[in-house]
This record gives C-alpha cells, sequence and structure tokens, in this order.
C-alpha cells in the first residue's frame, strides 16, 4: 500500500487547491491518519501571512499538526539557500521535515508550489526534484483555462515527459478549468496521442463559483473596512463595474455577481444598487465597494441600515482607479471560512472524477524508486529513533569535527571524541563549530585509562602482552575507543580518516570478536544508484574467501540489507551463469551457493539466493529471460556476492565512477558491537552517513535484530 502521495500543477490557477481538498476527502474516508505536507509556500511571514492551502486543509480536516510542521521552506529562504549552492541543504530540511510527518501519520498527502514571474522557470525542475527524492506517486494537475484542446494536451505532453524522465509515477492526470465545450475533444486528443497510457485521465469542467474571487478574498488582499453585509462575504464577484455615470447608465450595465466600485461620495449610486438589490427585475450584484476613504453621510447610513439581509458595502483607501486595477489582479482562492466553496470544490470533484477508481490506484501504487538523498535522509531518521553514543577517535581531523557539529545539530548521535583535548579545542575554535554537547577524552587523562588498561591486559596476556605493552597500546585512540565499546561506555565506532583499515579494524579483531553465528568479519557496500540502492559484498576485508566463508558472507550480507530497508535477493557471482561454465572459481561459488541455501533453509527460509550468477543476469530482467528464465533471483537482485575482494573492489569503483553512484561504506559485519571503517578520502557527508549507519546498527545489536522473510 502507497502511503504518500505529491500533487504537482503545470502552471498557477489550474484550481489545485480543489483537487487537493478533494484528494484529502477521499483519503480521510479509507485511511486514519492522514497529514498533509507543502514542501515550499509564497508567503511572507513577517507580515503574518500565512499559507492558505495549509490552513484549509489544516482547518477543514482538524488535523493535528502544527502549521510549522506543515511545510519546508518559504520560498524566500529556499532561493537563498539555492543562490548560495547548498542545494543539499535544502533538500536535507524538506525531507526532515516530511520524515517527521511520516512517523506520525498513515500517509502524507503533499503540495507542490507553483510560481510566477522570473522563479517560475526552476519551479517545475524544483518540485521534480522533491518528488524524486520523497519517492512519492504524482498526481499532475494541469489548467485549461482560456485554451484550446491542442494547447491542453501539448502542455500536458511536455510535463508528462519531464517526470517520467526523471522516473515519477504518474498515478492520475486532471485536466482543470477546461471550457465546457472543449471537454469531449481533450478526452479524444488524449486518446489520439496516446498520452497518459497507464494513467487515470480526468477532465473537469470550469466552474465559475470556483474560478472567481469572494467579495470577502476580496476585502482581506486589499485591506478593506468591512461596512455592511458581513454575513453575505461569501458572494461570488463575476465581474466588476466602475460606477461613474448618471444612475440610467449604471443600472443598464450592472450584471448577476457584478461588484459595483464607485467613490465613497456617491451615495446616489450606493442607494440604486441597494435598491437594485431588492428589485426582482434587477440582476444581483454581489457587492459594493467604497473608494478614496469616503463612506456615505449619516442619513444615509440610516437609510442603508434598513435594508434587511445587504450585500456587503466595503471600504477601501485607494481612488477608484487604483483600487479596479487591485481587484482585477485579485485572484480566487478556496479559503476555510468559505463552505460554500469548499462545498463546491468537493461536489465538483465528486462529479467529474471516479473516486472508487482513483483511491484504489493512488493506494496501489507504491514507487520503489530510492534515491541517494532519500535513503540518506530516512538513514539518519532512523539513527534518531533511538539515539546511540558513537566514539570517533579521530577527533583531531577536520572533517570529523564538521561531520561532528552536524551530527548533533541534528541530535542523530551523541559523539565522544578522542585526542589531544588542547588540540580538539583549538581546531573547534579555528573552525567555528558549536561542538558543546560533544564529550572530548585524552586517554591518559581519562578516568577509565586505568581501568581499560588492565582489561586489555587480562583478555591478551596468553598472546605475549605485558601490562606496559597494554599501557603503551591503549594510549591509542582506535584501542581506546574499541574499549569503549567493549566496556560498554559506547555503541559503536567508526575511525579511519586518517588511518589504515588495518589500524581501525585490528583492536575490533583482538577483543570485541565475532558474534557466534560468525567465523569471519567481513563488508558490504551501499551503492546508491539514481533510484535503488544495491548491496556490494565483501569489498573491503577478505582478499581470498572459502566457500565456507562466501556462503557466511552473503547471508551476513542479506541481513545488513535488510537492516537498511533493502529486500536481499542474494546473487552469488561468477563469470557464469547457472551450469554454463567450468573452473575452481566457478566451483567455489557454486558449492558456497549450496551452502548458503542449505543454511538459509533453517535460518531464514523466506531469503532467495541464486549462483553462480554473472552480474549482467542478476541485475538486467531482459538478460536474466535469457540466461535464467527459472530464476526468483536473475533480474532482480539487490545483494551481489563477489568471489574474491580483487573483483569485488574493483567492481564497485568501476560503479561509483560510471554511474555516479553515491557509495556508503564499507560497512562491517560480523562483529560483536559495531566498529565501521571510512576511506581516508572520505569527505564529511561519508562521515555522517557511516555514523548513521553505526548507530543503525548499534540498534540492532541492542534488540538482537535478524533476517526475517
Amino acid at each position: 500500500m502507497a502511503n504518500k502521495l505529491y500533487v504537482a500543477a503545470t502552471e498557477p490557477r489550474s484550481g489545485k487547491s480543489a483537487i487537493i481538498l478533494g484528494l484529502m476527502e477521499l483519503l480521510t474516508r479509507n485511511i486514519d491518519k492522514v497529514a498533509f505536507f507543502r514542501p515550499l509556500i509564497d508567503v511572507d511571514h513577517g507580515s503574518g501571512e500565512r499559507d492558505n492551502t495549509i490552513n484549509l486543509i489544516r482547518n477543514q480536516y482538524n488535523l493535528p499538526t502544527e502549521y510549522e510542521e506543515m511545510y519546508g521552506y518559504t520560498v524566500k529562504e529556499a532561493n537563498h539557500l539555492l543562490s548560495m549552492g547548498k542545494n543539499a541543504e535544502f533538500l536535507d530540511g524538506i525531507m526532515g521535515k516530511y520524515n517527521q510527518l511520516v512517523n506520525k501519520s498513515d500517509f502524507v498527502l503533499c503540495g507542490g508550489v507553483e510560481l510566477e514571474g522570473a522563479t517560475a522557470s526552476f519551479d517545475f525542475d524544483i518540485n521534480a526534484d522533491i518528488i524524486t527524492n520523497l519517492g512519492c506517486p504524482v498526481v499532475l494537475v494541469a489548467g485549461g483555462k482560456k485554451k484550446s484542446p491542442e494547447d491542453v494536451v501539448r502542455s500536458v505532453k511536455v510535463y508528462h515527459e519531464s517526470l517520467e524522465t526523471r522516473k515519477c509515477d504518474i498515478v492520475a492526470t486532471v485536466v482543470n478549468r477546461v471550457d465546457p465545450d472543449y471537454l469531449k475533444a481533450i478526452e479524444e486528443r488524449f486518446s489520439e496521442k496516446n498520452i497518459g497510457v497507464g494513467q487515470l485521465i480526468y477532465v473537469i469542467p470550469d466552474d465559475d463559483n470556483l474560478g472567481n474571487p469572494s467579495v470577502g478574498e476580496v476585502a482581506r488582499l486589499l485591506d478593506a473596512e468591512i461596512l455592511y453585509g458581513a454575513a453575505n462575504l461569501t458572494r461570488h464577484i463575476r465581474k466588476f463595474t466602475i460606477a461613474a455615470m448618471q444612475l440610467r447608465n449604471l443600472l443598464e450595465r450592472i450584471d448577476y455577481g457584478c461588484l459595483i466600485i464607485t467613490p465613497g461620495d456617491r451615495s446616489d449610486v450606493v442607494l440604486a444598487c441597494l435598491a437594485a438589490v431588492q428589485s426582482r427585475t434587477m440582476p444581483n450584484i454581489s457587492g459594493i465597494m467604497l473608494t478614496g476613504g469616503l463612506v456615505p453621510e449619516a442619513p444615509v447610513q440610516k437609510v442603508i441600515e434598513g435594508f434587511q439581509d445587504t450585500v456587503p458595502i466595503i471600504s477601501v483607501s485607494e481612488n477608484t482607479y487604483q483600487a479596479a486595477i487591485r481587484v482585477d489582479k485579485v485572484h480566487a482562492s478556496i479559503t476555510p471560512d468559505n463552505t460554500r466553496k469548499i462545498i463546491q470544490a468537493l461536489a465538483v470533484f465528486e462529479r467529474h472524477i471516479h473516486t472508487e477508481e482513483l483511491s484504489d490506484k493512488i493506494i496501489q501504487t507504491k514507487t520503489t524508486m530510492v534515491t541517494p538523498k532519500m535513503f540518506e535522509s530516512q538513514l539518519l531518521q532512523r539513527a534518531k529513533v533511538d539515539k546511540r553514543h558513537i566514539v570517533l577517535p579521530e577527533g583531531e581531523d577536520d572533517r570529523v569535527l564538521r561531520a561532528t557539529e552536524i551530527l548533533l545539530r541534528r541530535e542523530v548521535v551523541d559523539v565522544t571524541l578522542i585526542g589531544s583535548e588542547d588540540k580538539v579545542r583549538e581546531r573547534i575554535s579555528s573552525l567555528g563549530l558549536h561542538l558543546e554537547n560533544a564529550t572530548i577524552i585524552e586517554p591518559r587523562k581519562s578516568p577509565f585509562f586505568e581501568d581499560y588498561v588492565r582489561t586489555y591486559y587480562e583478555l591478551r596476556k596468553d598472546k605475549g602482552i605485558t601490562l606496559d605493552n597494554a599501557w603503551d597500546i591503549m594510549d591509542d585512540c582506535n584501542y581506546y575507543g574499541s574499549m569503549m565499546i567493549y566496556k560498554g561506555h559506547a555503541d559503536g565506532m567508526v575511525s579511519g580518516a586518517v588511518h589504515t583499515t588495518a589500524d581501525t579494524i585490528r583492536p575490533a579483531f583482538q577483543f570485541i570478536k565475532t558474534t557466534p553465528e560468525c567465523s569471519v568479519v567481513s563488508s558490504v557496500i551501499l551503492m546508491c544508484l539514481d533510484d535503488r540502492v544495491l548491496a556490494y559484498g565483501d569489498c573491503a576485508v577478505n582478499p581470498v574467501p572459502t566457500a565456507e566463508q562466501l556462503a557466511e558472507i552473503a547471508l551476513s550480507s542479506a541481513q545488513t540489507a535488510q537492516l537498511f530497508g533493502i529486500i536481499p535477493r542474494v546473487a552469488m557471482l561468477s563469470y557464469s551463469s547457472g551450469r554454463s561454465g567450468k573452473g575452481l572459481q566457478v566451483e567455489k561459488v557454486r558449492k558456497a551457493t549450496e551452502i548458503a541455501l542449505e543454511k538459509a533453509a533453517v535460518l531464514y527460509p523466506d531469503l532467495e539466493i541464486e549462483g553462480p550468477i554473472q552480474y549482467d543476469a542478476a541485475v538486467d530482467p531482459v538478460v536474466a529471460r535469457t540466461k535464467m528464465p527459472e530464476s526468483k533471483v536473475a533480474g532482480r537482485a539487490t545483494v551481489f556476492i563477489f568471489p574474491d575482494l580483487n573483483t569485488g573492489n574493483n567492481t564497485y569503483k568501476a560503479v561509483q565512477r560510471s554511474a555516479g553512484a553515491v557509495v556508503i561504506g564499507p560497512i562491517l559485519q560480523g562483529l560483536r558491537k559495531p566498529v565501521n571503517d571510512l576511506s581516508r578520502g572520505c569527505v564529511v557527508p561519508d562521515i555522517v552517513n557511516t555514523v548513521a549507519i553505526t548507530a543503525v546498527q548499534a540498534q540492532a545489536y541492542k534488540t538482537g535484530s535478524s533476517l526475517v522473510g
């Protein structure tokens, strides 16, 4: 079942709010906790303005979320971040707030933003990036007002191609505010051009009651004073007329739903219009706007007060010409207080959209796309759920310190830094970082140092370690950090920014050791491609694993993959597929597959394993149908087990460079407590991701999580 949906429009004033309202009504009928979120809002909070769509949905459906939780950034804030090149921070902020709603809801409906003027050029690209990284299926709303069928179809085709290029799943397209005479023609054009094949297409005619502003909207946007008729502010304005002529000429120009704009001292016009309202032979106007800051004199006011249930009379300070220009620029919206318009919007939605069909399609459409940014955001959110304590032995390194600030600011983990306290604090000050919540430990000055020395001595004295040796060894940052984990003073460790892999993991091999079910420590690389995440093992630790070790690596890698949200389907890689090849390497992989299947049958009966299999057959469904048509793994593998370190290490680096993949890892697996290694060429985001991964592993060790089908 899908748990999210994004509503994107092709242009401003397409009637998207009415579609969002209808979708919200549809969703709340079928799903318990539905949240609403707008990644971007085009408002000025400094002037007290609030986003109308958020207020509408929040009030109409009594949502428990606060207004501030329901949007990512204002357009002004977004422009500031993007102009400074902070695209990653921009997406991180949106995804962070979105994920907070996901954690509290069963379904999140997202509404895009449509901009005008100079900012409109990058508007759709921003929406598309957000859609991709939130992994939302899309309902596209296309504006049809004052457009021919050809123009509508051409516009929709362009947006479909743009979204499909980004691999977005389009659930439905709604062409809204269409000239009623064009309904059938537009439907026929979609069919003729094969546009929207496989998705739902709905065409909704323009509705004057929804497309025209109410007197109340005009009064609010022009900051008008409401003199009379406050109970009738929901009347819709179909047009406006400036009353600057004699009454006999004005009366001929009054139409149904007309707003009369006249100077405030034209009492004759006011009284004539009110008389016309009472007349059964005259069209009913929507209201009267008095300009120039003038109001009727007392005797005239007394007459006005004698009319029962009068139309709204509002007053503005601008002169008549300026007021008319401003009224002409007012665009209709569905405000929370306009019950009539809300009811009308829902009625139009249900009249022209097959709600059961759309509901089924939304619920069934679950996107499988996982972008690197999406994966990283989910990773940080998972780490935050149950905060763990991670030790970073390389506390004097600038990259580690910058990553620590991010981790602490976002409350992902608690951090201990190891290093010379004076040097660490000097670097923090020099870099201008805020690390007040980080613990800094200089091993020899620690109150635990002597205890750690004696513990290490007891654990390793059979290996020839003396107390003096233990004293010197425990002064090493990696040994001290590993002992913190062993003693339960930290939950995990990340190192390797300035140390070799051997330096990082040697202490773990010596006294943290492997879990009972593992005889070998191995590693997994998470390859974040444009639309999915794959697991590669082992690419960092074991040069030439035996068949037994390879089987163990396969099961460990499947566990790690599932821990990070990847459905494990294991491909045991070789240079031949199935029974087609021979040779020592193929036989080793074949034997490893048999051992892995045998163990999985007892421990993880639902785990799918295939081998030997070539990489192309494992990843490409077309090749899989030719080479291994009966395989459940071929063409859809997610966990790739390489026969040796040479193959694995070179393959992951080739994919990383040629596909532009984001690489996370290596992640060590098989240890009793999590220790992970960084590349010495790592950058700050690599450290942040690896710490988050270590925290998630620590959560799993705490709860005893294991692989399930």
